[in-house]
């Protein structure tokens, strides 16, 4: 399949298409995935640490970046594509993740604010 016309050379590797590596051709060369077809992996350039992906075409992603192609943000990290740490209260939030878009995190009740680090209207004492 990854063969292109002409056969072997002297040292009877075959002569590959671009997507594809080996001696016969029967693998995909780097940036490719999902032998025979051999697809780009497109990973993501700022999420991604380079465009070289698995053989299913996971792509290997920086801390802050998640995703088949690393084109979201991780859990704890908001913003794509910046993707900026979370930074919620420790004492009014329910747990350490906020929403991927707005960074918006979970407050317990009576708790508000984007980091859940204030009293609601007519509450005080925050945080206990």
């Amino acid at each position: 399949v990854g063969t292109l016309p002409g056969g072997c050379d002297s040292a009877g590797r075959c002569f590959c298409r671009p997507e594809f590596a080996g001696p016969r051709c029967e693998q995909c060369s780097p940036g490719h995935h999902s032998y025979p077809h051999c697809y780009a992996c497109s990973c993501d350039s700022r999420g991604a640490v380079d465009n070289n992906c698995s053989p299913t075409g996971q792509c290997r992603c920086h801390v802050n970046f998640a995703g088949h192609t690393c084109n979201q943000c991780a859990l704890g990290f908001y913003g794509y594509p910046s993707c900026t740490p979370c930074q919620c209260s420790q004492e009014g939030s329910l747990h350490s993740t906020c929403d991927q878009e707005t960074g918006q995190c979970s407050c317990r009740p009576r708790v508000t604010g984007l980091r859940c680090d204030s009293c609601v209207p007519d509450a005080y004492g925050f945080p206990h």
